[in-house]
């Protein structure tokens, strides 16, 4: 059994950690409500906007709709969205695991050829995907510093710009959608080409446009793919901030509990001394 100096440093040290976990808690709840809030805002804006964006691709026969475009898929482009900290239980290992799922199964093919690319939105996946060889044409983790429309409106351009020059025959989401504080949903999205709503057996309901397709598809549909991007943007960071603040919860009751049992073990070595001492005594004292 360890000795009493022993245990008690592993009991501050114990109490220590709880205290950290507490804190980043409170401070991962804090943020969390500020995340919350805003997809809570955007999602159903967002969602009709996707809705009327496949329904007018669906419908239109303009073949100068290029985000409409179904090519063979010969290049694929990965875009992983995680955090750039950890301590938010499997948030960031989940995203790179689907993502190796995909090159397994779906992208096998492709993959083989090298024609998989990745397009990283946080330092962990960044780190993780450069550390192991595959090609990352751009990383954009310094958008978590100043998560804001304007500063989504660059990346999701240069997206749009690699898709309509034939860069990239599909390009993918990857990322965790915000469901609760206790639970995100994983998505592997697809954001290029439009799904066709038509080849799918749904029914398209019929719009008159006004203006003319032409400005609808030259303005409308590129504001509506930069307004879904954005929406998986801001779905991920709260789905960070509600992970790591499940995380800490856990953290804090498990420091808890090992601070119980420390404390039960400490006063049992204790109480063990203590007789040793007195059984010491009575011994010297008999053999006297």
């Amino acid at each position: 059994m360890a000795n009493l100096k022993e245990i008690r440093i592993r009991i501050t040290s114990v109490e220590s950690t709880k205290q950290i976990t507490s804190a980043m808690k409170l401070v991962a709840a804090s943020k969390l409500k500020r995340a919350q809030d805003a997809i809570t805002t955007m999602r159903p804006y967002a969602e009709k906007l996707g809705e009327i964006l496949q329904d007018i691709s669906s419908g239109n026969s303009n073949e100068d709709n290029v985000y409409g475009e179904q090519r063979d898929e010969q290049k694929v482009l990965l875009i992983p969205i995680s955090s750039n900290r950890g301590l938010c239980g499997a948030f960031n290992a989940n995203v790179i695991k689907r993502c190796n799922l995909l090159l397994d199964t779906e992208y096998k093919n492709q993959h083989a050829k090298k024609n998989v690319h990745f397009f990283t939105v946080g330092k962990k996946v960044s780190e993780h995907f450069k550390k192991h060889g595959y090609n990352v044409i751009a990383s954009h983790d310094e958008i978590w510093d100043d998560l804001s429309w304007e500063n989504v409106i660059p990346i999701a351009e240069s997206i749009l710009e690699m898709f309509k020059e034939g860069n990239y025959d599909r390009i993918n989401l990857v990322y965790n959608e915000f469901v609760n504080a206790a639970t995100q949903k994983l998505n592997n999205e697809q954001f290029l080409p439009i799904i066709d709503k038509a080849a799918d057996g749904e029914s398209n309901k019929d719009y008159i446009m006004e203006p003319s397709s032409e400005v609808i598809i030259g303005e409308l549909i590129p504001k509506t793919l930069k307004t879904q991007f954005y929406k998986a943007l801001l779905d991920s960071l709260a789905s960070e901030h509600g992970a790591r603040m499940t995380a800490m919860h856990l953290a804090t009751d498990n420091a808890d509990a090992l601070v119980k049992d420390l404390k039960l073990t400490y006063n049992k070595a204790r109480q063990t001394a203590i007789t040793n001492e007195i059984i010491e005594i009575v011994s010297g004292a008999d053999a006297m």
